[in-house]
């Protein structure tokens, strides 16, 4: 443990009555490490420890930080406390004295049902308080826990300052939901945090590698397109200009201020606007992954853009969106007449391109496919991404390095290198980066381009002859010509006529469709023993790369139906463990004259596991600038100063890559500074721990109209307050809802319910709807369900459509909403619910304590709900129809329907003529007196009576 975790804990440890704290920290400054320092001084005597919000690699990397070794086991390591345990286990659990992982839906239930014993829990530890608000679960389970057991402490941390700010006083806000007053900040440039970090850094070389020209220009591009789109949300003036800058384009958090600022306007807004908001964060993905990915992933990224936004995007229509398609398939292909000249440059272009191309790959291919007498050949370009050929050399680099300290008799290398164990660290974003950069070192990289190129021709295939087979095939079989790489011997008037782009798609297609041939070749002579005659069979192409192609195209054997799948399968496959992913110096196959590299292990910061203690690097190449993971380097050069670790930094030099990594610094630091002018102005009650935390705390005060509405009665003695109670779905606590009802003095009792979310009374039942419920709910036909089990089994059904306090209170702006009843309008499928459920009533919330009041309403003058009858409604019995109980086998749901729609018969009187008779069949023999009785009424009655006698040819 470094030592500025021990100050830490010192400081949230040196005042015991003040319950806790909350602590921020910069990221990448080893929380999970901080957290198992205090697990380890935690004893069983004190009570259980519970550990909240923590996510699946959060738990792996304490764990880790217990217990190194796994062989080893630790008694008091934490285990996990999830929903498959018995509660009597779970009781046993609580009371041990241990600390545990657990969920917070788990937890607010069992200490609502009182399975958990308040004064058995010692303290709790929040992860990710920067997710915590008011409303949360946790802030639930922190209210009724501290309201009962008064030594309780809170510890809360966050590794995420830039979150912390969001919003208005958000670190302040989370204090009081938490019921702590002291906030620990600890940023990178803290006095104990860089003094330790900066004793003995470890040894940093710093390489700016320029990117190629396409890559300039698509950069430019995409800038200018951003530009222009922000330009057009300025134009709103619904947003604040301030945040509307290309710096703060670059980050996901972006997305977050815009749509925070428009989500209570939203439904003003026009289409224009709101899709300017989702092309800036299609714009971003573009700048991210051109320095990310390789050429051919970038232009099928651009392919699938085009085909899904092409004609309702903004950005693809501005002034320089062409350049961004152009540019970024001219780094894969280009086309050209036979006689060299390019179809969309000049000629003195073309051969400036090819003498580049000569000079960065000696082992070019061109495929050449004429079309006709136009002759267009399409030209492979297959530019490799310039970090490939510096990661190649840094590795060399490293290798010839330790061969030299090998040779030396220096004592003092020897020693040091005792403790070395030749590992290199590629780290990268994501696995398909740490795949495709394995293949590059493992093989050479014009393979895997090569590779990447084939799968990219063969989707081509696919996606355009599978439409036309089954259209046009049995009609018109002779427009697949172009795909059987067949070439017109004379051409017709229509490819006389062709356009550019049409001659170029079916180069394209042509190219594809007979690297699919000669796959389908291979396939099938992969039976074969004798493996020679796969090469003579296919070393007999058309194309100039005759010589290349066997051994290209055998990695495509293995894809026996979908290419692509297969290689999608292979980089995102999860039995493949990020630590595994190593290259053995000696098993890199390579020509003779290139030098040997060392053993190499590729760890993706998606994956979140702490690889650095575990496999301890002497040579580390961050591949994708992370600053979370520059931290983590400085926490394992200092908590090994003796070991001599040098690192590697890839830039792309005037990239976005490096103003994204630069504006991340800023962005954090201008976070701490924001958080200490928070802390100095912070207003905390002094008795924001203990006191006023019951239940009815929003109702000790009431209004003087209340009080004195009963000074006649007995003298103005108060009447006994009574508990109001209502019954809520386990499911349910994935809302925040229960956490406001509980603040309103109500009584939760969660159990497991068939039908409807909440039970106010016997008579009421609540299905609540959120507005992206509703939608998926009627898109999938759960809402109809849910109101015709509502109407069946209670009398006053309720859906309940609850909005977000920060968003519209509208489902769309007026102009939308049309007379006419449409299949997609959500107007018209609620107008339909309701015709076709007459008794559901539709309640309108604004917000979580709009409902909460809502509720407080409905529940006056009814009585308190049943438990167990509320549970066993809807639940299908096993031992038959049980008298005067309310399950589903009591009821014919055919034969009431049925009645339900004969004339005469309403919602008013069905219940009436059920009572008075058992079946259909005894309501067509009753007589007139008896239907006049039990209808109310004699016209109702002679209505189903006409009906009823009527002969069948006046049905028609």
């Amino acid at each position: 443990m470094v030592q500025f975790h021990e100050h830490i804990i010192a400081d949230l440890l040196e005042e015991p009555t003040a319950g806790g704290g909350l602590v921020v920290i910069s990221s990448g400054l080893a929380l999970h490490k901080l957290i198992a320092g205090f697990l380890h001084l935690h004893d069983t005597s004190e009570g259980t420890l519970l550990i909240l919000s923590a996510s699946p690699s959060q738990k792996h990397s304490i764990l880790t930080s217990l217990n190194p070794n796994p062989n080893n086991e630790i008694t008091n390591s934490p285990s996990e406390i999830t929903s498959d345990l018995p509660s009597h286990h779970r009781l046993s659990l609580y009371s041990s004295g241990n600390a545990f992982f657990i969920t917070s839906r788990i937890l607010i239930v069992d200490l609502l049902t009182r399975r958990l014993p308040t004064s058995a829990v010692a303290g709790i530890i929040l992860l990710n308080a920067h997710s915590l608000s008011e409303t949360c679960t946790e802030a639930f389970i922190v209210r009724i826990l501290r309201s009962s057991n008064k030594n309780l402490y809170v510890r809360a941390f966050s590794d995420k300052p830039h979150a912390m700010v969001s919003g208005f006083a958000k670190a302040e806000r989370t204090l009081k939901c938490l019921f702590l007053r002291k906030l620990h900040l600890w940023p990178r440039f803290q006095v104990y945090v860089s003094e330790e970090l900066e004793r003995d850094p470890p040894e940093v070389v710093d390489i700016r590698v320029p990117m190629s020209a396409y890559m300039v220009g698509i950069q430019k591009a995409v800038i200018e397109v951003m530009d222009a789109c922000l330009k057009e949300m300025r134009k709103t003036n619904k947003v604040d200009v301030e945040d509307l800058t290309v710096e703060n384009g670059l980050f996901k958090s972006f997305d977050e201020i815009v749509r925070r600022q428009l989500d209570p306007i939203w439904h003003t807004l026009g289409k224009k606007t709101k899709q300017l908001v989702s092309d800036l964060k299609t714009l971003r993905k573009l700048l991210d992954y051109l320095v990310r990915y390789d050429a051919v992933t970038y232009l099928k990224y651009l392919d699938s853009l085009r085909a899904s936004e092409s004609f309702r995007s903004v950005w693809i229509f501005a002034e320089s969106s062409y350049k961004i398609f152009e540019y970024a398939k001219r780094r894969v292909y280009h086309f050209s007449r036979s006689k060299g000249e390019d179809l969309t440059t000049s000629t003195k272009n073309v051969k400036s391109k090819k003498r580049k191309l000569d000079d960065s790959s000696n082992d070019k291919e061109d495929s050449l496919v004429t079309n006709g007498n136009s002759s267009v050949v399409l030209e492979e370009v297959l530019e490799e991404a310039p970090k490939w050929k510096v990661l190649r050399e840094i590795l060399e680099e490293i290798e010839a390095e330790r061969e030299k300290q090998a040779t030396s008799n220096d004592e003092r290398v020897v020693e040091i290198n005792q403790d070395n164990n030749g590992m290199v660290l590629v780290a990268c974003k994501d696995e398909h980066s740490c795949v495709q950069l394995e293949e590059c070192i493992t093989s050479n990289p014009n393979k895997v381009m090569r590779g990447e190129w084939e799968k990219y021709l063969v989707s081509k295939v696919q996606l355009q002859a599978l439409p036309k087979r089954n259209k046009k095939k049995p009609q018109n079989p002779k427009g697949f010509g172009v795909l059987d790489g067949a070439v017109p011997l004379t051409p017709t008037k229509g490819v006389e006529s062709s356009s550019i782009a049409t001659q170029e798609q079916n180069a394209l297609l042509a190219a594809a469709t007979e690297i699919s041939k000669r796959v389908q070749k291979a396939i099938q002579v992969v039976d074969d023993p004798q493996n020679n005659v796969v090469h003579k069979g296919r070393g007999k192409g058309n194309s100039k790369g005759k010589k290349k192609q066997p051994s290209k195209n055998v990695p495509l054997k293995k894809d026996d139906k979908s290419k692509i799948e297969t290689s999608s399968v292979k980089e995102s496959d999860p039995s493949i463990p990020v630590l595994k992913k190593h290259v053995e110096g000696a098993d890199v196959e390579k020509p003779d004259n290139v030098k040997k590299i060392p053993s190499v292990h590729f760890y993706a910061y998606e994956s979140g596991q702490q690889v650095l203690d575990i496999l301890k690097p002497s040579a580390i190449v961050v591949y994708h600038p992370d600053i979370a993971f520059v931290r983590e380097i400085e926490i394992y050069k200092a908590e090994n100063p003796l070991k001599k670790v040098k690192v590697y930094f890839l830039f792309y030099e005037d990239s976005t890559e490096v103003q994204k990594f630069e504006a991340s610094i800023r962005r954090e630091n201008g976070a701490f500074e924001s958080l200490i002018r928070q802390k100095s102005m912070m207003m905390l009650p002094v008795d924001q721990v203990g006191d006023g935390l019951g239940q009815n705390t929003t109702m000790e005060t009431e209004s003087p109209s209340k009080q004195n509405m009963v000074t006649r009665k007995a003298g103005g003695q108060k009447e006994a307050v009574k508990e109001m109670q209502v019954i809520v779905d386990m499911r349910e606590f994935m809302s925040s809802l229960p956490n406001v009802l509980h603040q309103k003095g109500m009584h939760i009792i969660p159990v497991t319910l068939e039908v409807g979310d909440y039970i106010l009374s016997p008579k009421i039942c609540v299905e609540r709807k959120s507005i992206q419920d509703l939608f998926g709910s009627f898109a999938s036909g759960r809402l109809y369900h849910q109101a015709e089990m509502m109407v069946r089994y209670y009398q006053i059904p309720v859906l309940l459509i609850e909005f977000s306090q920060d968003k519209s209170f509208s489902f769309q702006s007026t102009s939308e909403i049309t007379d006419d009843v449409t299949p997609h309008n959500i107007i018209s499928k609620l107008s339909l619910l309701v015709l076709h459920f007459p008794r559901l009533r539709i309640v309108w919330s604004r917000s979580l304590h709009a409902t909460a009041e809502i509720f407080a309403s409905l529940k006056a003058n009814q009585d308190e709900p049943d438990e167990a009858k509320a549970t066993r409604v809807g639940v299908p019995s096993e031992e038959g129809v049980v008298e005067d109980d309310v399950r589903a086998e009591n009821y014919n749901t055919s034969a009431v329907e049925f009645l339900r729609r004969l004339p005469g018969v309403t919602d008013a009187n069905y219940r009436t003529i059920m009572d008075g008779c058992s079946s259909l069949a005894d309501l067509a023999l009753l007589p007139m007196e008896r239907l006049a009785e039990l209808m109310g009424g004699q016209k109702s009655a002679k209505i189903l009576r006409d009906f009823l006698d009527a002969k069948y040819p006046t049905l028609l």
